[in-house]
């Protein structure tokens, strides 16, 4: 398996990037053709995740279900998908000598709030990553449904290197893909995974070459946006109700799940397409 070398700077996580000017905006959200892009919008930081970036991003993912969206991209601009937590709350908390509550409400709450919110998002969510996902952002992107990468990308889990345990659902997710004993591993070490190694993990569910990434990225996006919307929706919560549920549990909510996926237009749709032997045209209803 190839790994990347462990970063090692314990106070800045990723320096700031020369030739970005901060824009006003931290979170950005556009509808085209059906998909949401969601861009974290703080280069010079390289998209940390501070509070007030979280709550930007939990309130765009509300406004995405008040949209014709049928699939959420999730991007940072820049050079990194994610570089992590707020390193300078951090740093505060610990020249102020902030109680650990402080210190939790300030750092760690509204990144959790957008966690919750990215991961029950009814709409399939794609990471779309391009550079560093760590730490936090780690957790971020093992927060959408699928983690699309560029051979430029990387993913790692080191919150060892600020002293902290882990967050941002990390002690969730991170095992349910790679098992308890890998998930325990790579929090111990804080090793910064490349593209190839995170493939064949699964943490990353298609990795594509750097020089092809866009095009190949949007005609994947494009067929997820253009499939049959309720039904992905069931499909999405089913597998994640699954993780906690029985068989006998998971068969009912599939029963729960088709019953009403077979009210809707789309499965009229695509049960006729499949007779006439065309490829259906969903509409997302």
């Amino acid at each position: 398996m190839l790994v990347c070398q462990a970063l090692t700077d314990t106070t800045v996580i990723f320096p700031p990037v020369e030739g970005h000017r901060m824009e006003d905006a931290t979170v950005t959200l556009s509808v085209d053709d059906g998909i949401a892009t969601v861009t974290l919008n703080q280069p010079e930081s390289r998209n940390a995740l501070s509070a007030e970036l979280a709550d930007a991003l939990t309130a765009k993912f509300e406004s995405v279900t008040d949209s014709d969206a049928r699939c959420v991209v999730l991007e940072g601009a820049g050079p990194a998908f994610c570089a992590g937590g707020d390193i300078n709350a951090m740093v505060q908390g610990v020249e102020h000598d902030r109680p650990p509550a402080t210190q939790v409400e300030l750092v760690v709450s509204s990144l959790h709030e957008a966690i919750r919110t990215v991961h029950s998002c009814p709409l399939p969510v794609v990471a779309k990553i391009d550079g560093p996902a760590f730490g936090a952002g780690a957790g971020l992107a093992l927060a959408c449904d699928m983690q699309v990468a560029s051979t430029d990308g990387q993913i790692g889990f080191g919150f060892r290197q600020v002293g902290l345990a882990c967050d941002s659902g990390v002690s969730y997710f991170l095992p349910r893909i790679v098992g308890p004993n890998k998930a325990k591993e790579f929090l111990f070490t804080g090793e910064l995974l490349d593209a190839a190694a995170a493939g064949e993990l699964g943490l990353f569910t298609r990795v594509f070459d750097a020089e092809t990434f866009e095009s190949a990225f949007s005609e994947l996006v494009a067929d997820i946006a253009a499939g049959p919307t309720v039904a992905l929706g069931h499909a999405k919560r089913l597998v994640n109700r699954s993780l906690d549920s029985s068989l006998e549990q998971a068969l009912e909510n599939e029963a729960t799940a088709q019953g009403l996926a077979f009210t809707t237009d789309d499965h009229e749709e695509g049960t006729t397409a499949f007779v006439e032997k065309r490829d259906p045209e969903f509409r997302g209803q």
